[in-house]
């Protein structure tokens, strides 16, 4: 039942962040907001205050800020609507629902890397067979402090330098065994495994194994923004890296996308790390949704700015014939690929979903 809470408390942060986005920069613009929806279907809760009525509905996958003359049907002229304004303030009502969701994962792991974060340390707890360390002498309980006098003090960054290193060259490993400093001499070699993009990637190796030993990093506030900054960069990197490979068919969308069910399995197992993993999983969640929101799709964000695009050069708003075509179709894809999403959930996710309920 924590869980499920968990679910609900992270995608209505989102959805709040995104379209709190929309409107206030539609309120700073003198645009008249008539809703702003938590979620869709049955109301359960309204209240009016002024000329907005603010309302959570049934069904929290997902929320809407309605505006005054957002569509030809219901324009008629007012200097307080949104197609009254000109495309320049249009855009900027669109783009800063994806945007404030950009900021929202860009805050959120600046407060992990400050508030700290655990990783692994470079003690040894076991060794692979026919690799390096092992046939050098490095021994479980052993703790690596240096590879080629470079210092380390956690796996991630003893596994940054190793794989810089190439194969069949010799590292000069710095061990602290029984508080005593010694070095040795390993051979580095390659395996090949997948990486995240489903492609074959020669990894350098030593062949020891983390013992599990975790302690909490933390660092200063301004070191944090600039942590922040570079994870932010990261990962913005990496999804549109992904979002080309789906395009060009080089990365399967049916095991890359995740909808509702996934994203509340994974809540589910993060949940029980604690707040810094919710934390986390939120940063990427509001990063990907500001980024999927963004695609020139009917009905998303991008789509609407596609639509301002051609607007600016056409010099006229799009017809209403054509309007409602595209509306139709953006609401289409939409239930399409919520189907396939769906449908995906179900055969990753239905048997592991049914034992958390059945437990």
């Amino acid at each position: 039942m924590m869980a499920f809470f968990i679910f609900l408390l992270i995608l209505g942060v989102l959805i709040i962040a995104h379209e709190f986005g929309h409107f206030i920069t539609a309120k700073r613009l003198g645009v008249r907001v008539n809703s702003f929806s938590l979620g869709f279907g049955q109301q359960i809760f309204k209240k009016r205050i002024k000329d907005t009525e603010y309302s959570i509905s049934a069904i929290p996958l997902g929320g809407y800020v309605e505006l005054a003359g957002d569509n030809l049907e219901n324009y008629t002229g007012k200097k307080d609507e949104y197609l009254t304004q000109s495309i320049g303030r249009r855009f900027q009502i669109i783009f800063f629902g994806p945007l404030l969701n950009y900021i929202l994962a860009f805050l959120f792991f600046w407060l992990i890397f400050f508030a700290g974060y655990p990783n692994l340390t470079t003690d040894v707890g076991s060794l692979v067979d026919g690799l390096g360390a092992k046939d050098a002498g490095v021994q479980v309980g052993d703790k690596i402090i240096a590879v080629d006098g470079e210092a380390v003090a956690y796996w991630e960054e003893l596994q940054r330098v190793v794989h810089t290193k190439k194969a069949a060259s010799l590292v000069r490993l710095t061990i602290l065994r029984k508080e005593k400093e010694e070095t040795l001499e390993v051979k580095i070699q390659e395996k090949q495994f997948d990486d995240i993009f489903g492609k074959k990637q020669k990894i350098s190796l030593l062949g020891v194994i983390p013992s599990g030993e975790i302690v909490k990093i933390k660092h200063g506030f301004f070191e944090s923004f600039l942590l922040s900054a570079a994870k932010t960069w990261e990962l913005t990197a990496l999804t549109y890296k992904a979002l080309w490979m789906m395009i060009t068919g080089k990365l399967s969308l049916r095991d890359s996308v995740t909808g509702p069910l996934g994203m509340f399995y994974i809540t589910s197992k993060v949940s029980r790390l604690g707040i810094i993993a919710v934390v986390h999983l939120m940063a990427v969640l509001s990063l990907n949704l500001a980024i999927f929101n963004l695609l020139p799709l009917p009905v998303l964000d991008g789509g609407h700015i596609f639509l301002l695009g051609i607007e600016k050069i056409r010099g006229k708003y799009v017809s209403l014939k054509t309007e409602r075509i595209i509306a139709k179709a953006g609401f289409t894809i939409i239930i399409a690929l919520a189907l396939l999403v769906t449908f995906n959930d179900l055969l990753k996710f239905g048997d592991r979903i049914l034992k958390f309920f059945n437990r």
